[in-house]
């Protein structure tokens, strides 16, 4: 079952779209690629998809221990 839609819109930009919340964001080329950089990059989602799912396996073992991990 698919979570998410991604939808081309031009301009080197996309639509990322969560099925469950409705929640939305853009992606756009950087400068140096010929886009405006006015919002995340798509290396910028692998990135930051990295470190989200990083904090949310230590936030799980954090809150097993009873330690707040926030702002971390």
């Amino acid at each position: 079952m698919s979570t998410a839609t991604v939808t081309y819109l031009g301009n080197l930009r996309t639509e990322n779209k969560h099925l469950k919340s409705g929640d939305i964001f853009h992606t756009d080329a950087p400068l140096d690629n010929n886009g405006k950089g006015e919002a995340f990059s798509p290396t910028d989602t692998v990135a930051t998809g990295l470190a989200n799912c990083m904090l949310t396996v230590m936030g799980i073992k954090a809150r097993n221990l009873e330690v707040d991990i926030s702002g971390a």
